[in-house]
């Protein structure tokens, strides 16, 4: 147990918190504009809603999975937090998602939108960006 803690104090130390236009800038450099045909704009939302664009946020749920990282991966269908029973269809530890290394983050949210529920996943993309104007998402940003 010392050691996840251990583990896990070392995953926050490397972990980042994101501006909108910062953030927008890591999407598009990593292919995400247009992935799946998702705009640019609905994954800055969907991020924004999930985890105000930290890479450290973790959200209990009430089935006994866990969220990680800046897309709010959950472990009982996409990582293995060693506590959840696990798909693990992303094949990722999901402390690896609560670090500054947001490649293994976008490989995995691409993963998710491959799967039927695409993009629908994501309760906040549901809640807070489907069928709405987005375009304040990317203003001023010069993207």
């Amino acid at each position: 147990m010392r050691c996840l803690v251990f583990l896990l104090f070392v995953a926050l130390a490397n972990a980042k918190l994101y501006q909108r236009c910062e953030w927008a800038r890591v999407l598009k450099a990593n292919g995400m504009d247009g992935y799946r045909s998702i705009s640019l704009a609905d994954w800055v939302c969907l991020s924004k809603w999930e985890s105000s664009y930290s890479t450290t946020a973790i959200n209990h749920n009430t089935d006994g999975s866990t969220d990680y990282g800046i897309f709010q991966i959950n472990s009982r269908w996409w990582c293995n937090d060693g506590l959840t029973p696990t798909k693990n269809a992303c094949n990722i530890n999901c402390r690896e998602l609560l670090t500054d290394n947001v490649g293994v983050a976008i490989n995995c949210a691409k993963r998710v939108v491959r799967d039927p529920a695409g993009i629908s996943a994501w309760v906040g993309w549901r809640n807070h960006c489907q069928n709405r104007d987005l375009s304040s998402y990317l203003a001023g940003c010069g993207l």
